[in-house]
């Protein structure tokens, strides 16, 4: 065998296993039923389309998401929490707190009392539900009898509070979608007593193809016309059901296209500083620098300030309306210094070179992202300004009728004129 034929074998034989390998089981969890009360309330389809920003439905011409959009409640945009990251907003958006209050402070961070890292690729440390403050939406339905579901939404594996969804499944995109919709249905054909209220839904793919080849692409367009035609076929089973189901989509945040002659190599910032005084953690648009001993900050800073290709940070100045400071760190996870791109610029760790990225600062246009919401308890042909991500909690908790016990950040007064 040739080398390039055992090359591909290689690959394909790596990428079949990986596949396999994948957990592609339902977990439910026994027991627990809707109460009297809880199966008279409303139905809600949560949908993120990770990435989706606000302008793509118009950009690519997501035919069937304009037309529901246009005919429900419509947010000129919606915007993400700083950083404006897939793991930080998705739970923002679950939780109603903001990063720094929930513990989710970036795709990958440091613990110092753990004296761990938490990363997204890390299925140990996603499923542990230490790394988890708040209280997701699901926990809220559940601990007050109201059955729920997920297709997916970070923390979901993780039985935070001791409770998960009823049925749920750990991540993996071996399933297809088609299967997943005829879950969908399964799951609302189910007795009154034990069919889910709550059901959230994740699409990757638009994020992906975003990444390798930025948001104007041939890709990204066909990954949107993917989804797009998804969320119809989710639609039309919920719709043969006759039950009535409200749905609400959302994304985590938006994105930049890259310019790969600005980048920013790691190598330029491990030069500047004495590497064996920090921990570094985070991604393509955002370092945090973790001082071992707090004297060697401020000379790190005042080198690190000086380079014009990025932008350095004390976490006790950075902007306020990020309420990413030190003072709103409730976990201890945000680092010392933190380092910041603007884009097209971004950090470069080797390997590919991205065409497309998000985690930018989140008051960009580019990051902003999408809330459309239609169904029988919304209103009709209802556009609204923008608004923060973290006022979905507060809105999903009352169109469900559940009592919160927790105080949250979102306002349970910006979202509730769109509601009849």
């Amino acid at each position: 065998m040739s080398q390039l034929r055992y090359g591909l074998f290689l690959v394909a034989f790596v990428a079949a296993t990986s596949l396999n390998a994948q957990d592609t089981s339902q977990y439910i969890i026994p027991g627990r039923v809707n109460t009297i009360e809880q199966q008279q309330k409303p139905y809600v389809v949560l949908i993120s389309i990770d990435g989706f920003r606000y302008d793509l439905a118009d950009k690519h011409n997501a035919v069937f998401l304009k037309k529901m959009r246009d005919a429900g409640v419509a947010a000129a945009s919606m915007k993400p929490c700083f950083p404006s990251l897939t793991f930080p907003n998705h739970y923002s958006i679950i939780t109603g707190l903001y990063p720094s209050h929930h513990g989710l402070v970036d795709n990958s961070f440091y613990d110092a009392r753990k004296n761990a890292y938490y990363k997204v690729g890390d299925k140990r440390a996603v499923e542990d539900s230490s790394w988890y403050g708040g209280e997701p939406l699901w926990v809220l339905a559940e601990k007050q009898k109201m059955i729920t579901a997920s297709f997916y939404w970070v923390g979901s594996e993780s039985h935070i509070n001791g409770m998960p969804p009823t049925y749920y499944y750990k991540y993996n995109e071996a399933i297809s979608i088609d299967r997943r919709v005829e879950i969908l249905k399964e799951w609302l054909q189910q007795p009154a007593e034990t069919r889910p209220h709550l059901i959230t839904f994740y699409f990757p793919q638009v994020d992906h193809q975003e990444h390798m080849h930025g948001v104007d692409a041939k890709e990204t367009e066909e990954a949107v016309h993917l989804v797009d035609d998804a969320i119809r076929k989710m639609y039309e089973a919920c719709r043969s059901t006759g039950l009535p189901v409200n749905f609400v989509v959302v994304s985590d945040h938006g994105f930049a296209n890259l310019d790969t002659a600005k980048i920013v190599p790691v190598a330029l910032i491990t030069g500047l500083i004495d590497t064996s005084k920090f921990l570094m953690a985070g991604g393509g648009t955002m370092i945090h620098l973790y001082a071992k001993n707090k004297a060697d900050i401020k000379p790190a800073y005042k080198r690190l300030r000086e380079q014009t290709d990025f932008q350095a940070w004390l976490t006790t100045k950075t902007p306020k309306s990020w309420k990413y400071r030190k003072k709103n760190d409730r976990y201890h996870r945000i680092g010392d210094i933190l380092l910041t791109c603007s884009p097209p610029r971004y950090f470069y760790f080797g390997g590919r070179k991205s065409l497309g990225a998000h985690g930018f600062d989140n008051r960009l246009p580019e990051m902003q992202a999408t809330f459309y919401a239609w169904g029988p308890a919304f209103k009709e042909h209802y556009k609204i300004r923008s608004f923060n991500n973290i006022d979905v909690y507060p809105l999903l908790a009352q169109l469900l009728g559940l009592k919160a016990d927790q105080p949250v950040d979102g306002n349970a007064k910006k979202l509730g004129k769109i509601l009849k």
